[in-house]
């Protein structure tokens, strides 16, 4: 037990080891030294609500070894700190957060009508694009209908080509039977001619012969 008080004074007299955030007091200044007494040299003056981070504590001289935000390492008196910012600290970062306040109906109603303006750009684009899309789908059927007539066209030509094939061969029938009727007309004609030529030769044999015998008739009637 005698052994352990030492051990525990020792420690209650060593500076603390953890790390903590604490600020100056609302002061004018604060001396921060390089050790731990009024002798040491000061490295700078604090202002009051700077904040410190609190590096170790020793009870015995009072001093607390702190680092400030620039990294500078020093000494200031521990009663010189405090856990929580000064009033006056608190009342400007208070006043601070009110003028934001304060700002913050103005700065949303930029925002709405930042809002509203985008709203607006997107609702044109939207019917910009809608009706590319109506004229989009007009030329579409458009094309369906031209590709349709053409087919259309298409089909109508062929049925007329064949229409003309087909009467190119009637009027060659017609022709061929044209010629064959000429022909047939031709041989009617002409043995038409032979009979009639035939008959005349005949006639022209057998009507002398009529007459003289007629003559003889004649003359044998009147003997």
């Amino acid at each position: 037990m005698k052994k352990a008080l030492p051990i525990l004074s020792l420690l209650l007299g060593c500076p603390s080891v953890w790390a903590e955030t604490h600020y100056i007091t609302d002061q004018f200044k604060v001396t921060m030294r390089s050790g731990e007494s009024a002798t040491h040299k000061i490295l700078r003056m604090l202002p009051s609500g700077a904040p410190l981070e609190v590096l170790s504590r020793n009870s015995e001289t009072g001093y607390t070894r702190v680092r400030s935000r620039d990294g500078k390492v020093g000494y200031v008196l521990t009663r010189q700190l405090m856990e929580q910012p000064s009033a006056r600290e608190r009342l400007e970062q208070a006043q601070l957060r009110l003028e934001e306040l304060q700002q913050e109906p103005g700065r949303l109603s930029g925002q709405l009508s930042a809002l509203q303006d985008e709203y607006q750009a997107l609702t044109t684009a939207h019917e910009v694009l809608l009706k590319e899309q109506q004229q989009r789908e007009q030329e579409l059927i458009n094309i369906q209908r031209t590709a349709s007539n053409a087919i259309q066209i298409s089909n109508e030509r062929n049925q007329l080509r064949q229409q003309v094939v087909t009467l190119t061969h009637q009027v060659e029938e017609l022709k061929q039977e044209n010629r064959e009727l000429s022909n047939d007309s031709a041989q009617h004609w002409f043995l038409i001619g032979g009979g009639v030529v035939t008959g005349g030769i005949l006639l022209g044999m057998i009507l002398p012969g009529l007459a003289m015998r007629r003559r003889r008739k004649s003359t044998w009637n009147s003997l």
